[in-house]
């Protein structure tokens, strides 16, 4: 299949490369430049985003944000510019579910498919493929698009319709953050009541408060290393969003509120570029405690 991909950052390039070394031909761009490695390996670069429409039966998109997409989309030389009836646009950035069903219209308005296939795994789920894909959009370009998830990622699932992709990745992101507080307080606990929190945290892991979060970020946790992984500033980004639709909806998220102000805290201690589990930080602050430093008499 021809494919287009834009935006080819630290997510982006390795999905990218995943896709041609399955033998697709793919048509690049990306505002920093499209890596040496991906032409290397039969990538060809394009000028902008609506020459990659124009050659792809299937574009991708991963960019930051909201405005990223719709810039890339509906910007001056931008996706839709490129389009003819009959391709499937794909975008697997985290964005605004609000904003997404707008860009689906307008998409389909012009004879197109649109899927939102938001990602969860972060660059080490890029580099290895193991990516969750959560998809909103039409059955049948599901179908279409599905090979080229299952070179990308391992447990996709169709959702719903558009929109309901990006709020599923909306959902992990609250689970997410309010379990990285759990832990960063169930950690901090264990270390200032004198017990060895590394010994905790493997305890804890064969009991029911076992997760992904306290066998990876815990082990961040106790061992001090905060390189992302996953940066806070991407995190707040997405907690914006929760928080934003809340209130669209009408709905309170008290605990995703308090997971954003430690965030924020985080950040203006200089930690907008520290791994998520980094939030500890914040609590760690408030506690005059450091996960694993000796308890003051």
């Amino acid at each position: 299949m021809n494919i287009g991909f834009v935006g080819l950052g630290i997510m982006g390039s390795p999905m990218a490369g995943h896709l041609i070394a399955a033998g697709h031909t793919l048509f690049l761009n990306s505002l920093g430049g499209v890596p040496e490695a991906l032409t290397k390996a039969g990538g060809t670069a394009c000028a902008t985003p609506a020459e990659v429409a124009r050659k792809a039966d299937l574009v991708i998109t991963m960019v930051p944000d909201t405005p990223d997409v719709e810039s890339a989309l509906f910007g001056k030389d931008g996706i839709a510019s490129g389009l003819s009836a009959g391709k499937i646009v794909v975008d697997m950035s985290s964005i605004a579910p609000v904003e997404t069903k707008k860009f689906a219209k307008r998409i389909n308005e012009l004879g197109c498919d649109y899927l939102d296939a938001p990602v969860s795994g972060g660059e080490v789920g890029a580099k290895a493929a193991s990516l969750t894909i959560m998809v909103g959009g039409p059955e049948a370009a599901f179908e279409k698009a599905k090979p080229l998830f299952e070179k990308m990622g391992k447990n996709i699932t169709l959702v719903g319709g558009n929109g309901d992709g990006q709020t599923t990745k909306v959902a992990n992101q609250i689970i997410v953050a309010l379990t990285i507080e759990a832990v960063g307080e169930a950690l901090l606990f264990a270390s200032r009541a004198g017990a060895d929190p590394a010994r905790v945290r493997q305890a804890l892991m064969g009991g029911f408060a076992a997760s992904r979060i306290l066998e990876v970020h815990g082990e961040r946790m106790v061992k001090r290393t905060f390189e992302p992984g996953f940066r806070i500033a991407l995190h707040q980004k997405d907690l914006n969003l929760a928080l934003n639709s809340a209130r669209q909806l009408g709905v309170s998220l008290p605990n995703t509120a308090t997971a954003q102000e430690l965030f924020n805290a985080c950040v203006a201690h200089g930690g907008a570029a520290w791994d998520h589990s980094g939030m500890v930080k914040a609590l760690e602050l408030m506690a005059n405690h450091e996960i694993g430093a000796p308890v003051k008499g």
